[in-house]
């Protein structure tokens, strides 16, 4: 039966955007209740090259897109797009496949190295099942849909269409360029936590922390003695810790490397860090109050504060007695001194001896002023008596 222009069109453009142009057996089936069907994208000998799933085109020890393996195995693996090379370079891999036993990949991939540090962090141990959902329905985000919960799927509003993600490309996730998933995993990789090795080549400690009570010392030297000779091991319980010291500075850089964020011993999780050098943790210790374990040092009570600063030189001491404003006009300032405490002030009339303060300067010290009017009690005018003693005179 012949077949209409337009569904020509659509065959000819799913054949021509195919990853895999060779001769394969396309499985299809649905993964559960409620998914999206699955089917091979490409043959067994270009799943064998790059070491990837037929249908998901994850690596398979990893989990993780080709762009994020080759990236942490620091590979270039560039294989032909073009029809003729390609299918050369697949009878190669092919024949290079059918020499070996098939444990192991092919090509560079082979020749890498056998593990990754980001790649152990970032690799994916458990199922991953939302891979497997169904797409969204595009009627019904436009209210159209009619199917109801027949519709095979997802009723659900589209997540932002600036998304990287929601513009993904199975081919460019095979070939490892302009994958949005990996560049995602490769921001959260460089922003993971790391151990920088310290500059100071005379450190061989590490410290590990989060112990808690039930690991012992002899379980420690277990898991580090195969990176090299142990000098001291240091446990303290206050502090739930302990200090492992190496003999030489390789095998402590090779412990850290391999314990760093991995180091699990009684089903507990223990953090491992460098040791600090014996100057620098005299020093934090001298300006927090810290001791050299790792105890704070609380204040001893009774002891006097900070000592106030020393008074200034009497050279350098200002001479403005009154906190005069220096640009105020010395010709127009008339201060009386106020009696010392606990004596009444004068009466009106018989009040202190008046400062000018004028071209003459500051006053003179206390003791060098020169007496003024002395005020008797028997010559106040308001005294009882004076009235009548005045007349009889």
């Amino acid at each position: 039966m012949a077949t209409s222009l337009g569904a020509n069109t659509y065959n000819r453009q799913n054949w021509e955007d195919a990853i895999c142009a060779r001769p394969f057996t396309v499985f299809r089936w649905c993964p559960g209740t409620r998914m999206r069907f699955k089917k091979t994208e490409v043959c067994q000998t270009c799943s064998k090259m790059k070491n990837v799933c037929q249908t998901c085109l994850l690596d398979l020890e990893y989990g993780l897109p080709i762009q994020v393996r080759d990236t942490g195995l620091d590979i270039k693996d560039d294989v032909p797009k073009s029809d003729v090379n390609k299918e050369y370079y697949t009878q190669n891999a092919e024949r290079e496949i059918g020499n070996s036993d098939g444990t192991r990949p092919v090509g560079l991939l082979g020749k890498a190295p056998s593990s990754s540090e980001m790649l152990l962090k970032l690799a994916r141990t458990t199922p991953y099942y939302k891979r497997n959902r169904p797409h969204i329905c595009s009627f019904w985000v436009k209210g159209e849909c009619k199917r109801g919960e027949e519709c095979p799927y997802r009723h659900e509003k589209p997540t932002d269409p600036d998304d990287p993600l929601a513009d993904q490309n199975i081919k460019d996730r095979y070939y490892g360029i302009n994958d949005p998933v990996a560049d995602k995993l490769l921001k959260r990789a460089s922003t993971m936590p790391r151990l920088d090795t310290p500059e100071d080549k005379t450190i061989t400690t590490l410290y590990v922390g989060g112990m808690g009570d039930t690991i012992s010392d002899a379980e420690l030297r277990n898991h580090f003695y195969q990176f090299g000779e142990i000098r001291t091991t240091t446990i303290v319980q206050r502090q739930q810790c302990a200090f492992i010291q190496f003999a030489t500075r390789q095998a402590a850089e090779l412990a850290a490397e391999k314990s760093f964020n991995k180091l699990i011993i009684n089903g507990r999780r223990l953090t491992v860090k460098w040791g600090r050098s014996q100057a620098a943790r005299g020093k934090e210790a001298i300006q927090d109050g810290v001791s050299e374990m790792g105890t704070r040092l609380d204040p001893v009570p009774g002891l006097p504060g900070a000592l106030p600063p020393p008074p200034a030189l009497e050279e350098d001491a200002p001479t403005n007695y009154f906190n005069l404003d220096p640009g105020t006009s010395p010709n127009v300032m008339n201060i009386s001194l106020p009696p010392p405490p606990g004596i009444n002030p004068p009466p009106p009339g018989f009040g202190a001896p008046m400062f000018h303060m004028g071209s003459m300067g500051p006053p003179p010290p206390m003791g060098m002023r020169p007496p003024g009017h002395i005020h008797y009690p028997s010559q106040d005018p308001q005294r009882m008596g004076a009235h009548a003693a005045r007349h009889g005179d």
